[in-house]
């Protein structure tokens, strides 16, 4: 594992301990697909300059979970090799469950 995976494997953890968001991988690559790596990773581009993570939300409003995820990937970012890169966090798509909650905001 090189250290970028590595970085995005910790990045897709913080990812997991947020209720409501999960990583956005390509439709074309069903969760039934075994693999040797982690089909997530592709939801994660880590370079010296910009650190993405793209996202699908399964719950509204979006500020507070974006809020949480952050809280939970700067430490991450500032313990690795990319302690400058900027963070965008890309909601990709949104889950039919966030607008079956009823209220959007």
């Amino acid at each position: 594992m090189n250290q970028k995976t590595g970085l995005a494997e910790q990045l897709l953890a913080a990812v997991s301990t947020v209720d409501g968001l999960r990583p956005a991988t390509p439709a074309t690559v069903p969760k039934t697909v075994r693999t040797a790596w982690n089909v997530d990773t592709l939801a994660v581009d880590v370079s010296t300059e910009l650190v993405e993570i793209r996202l699908v939300a399964a719950k509204l409003p979006l500020p507070g979970l974006l809020t949480e995820l952050e809280a939970a990937v700067r430490p991450i970012l500032a313990d690795s090799e990319v302690p400058d890169a900027r963070l965008r966090l890309v909601v990709a798509d949104l889950d039919r469950a966030a607008l079956d909650q009823g209220t959007v905001s």
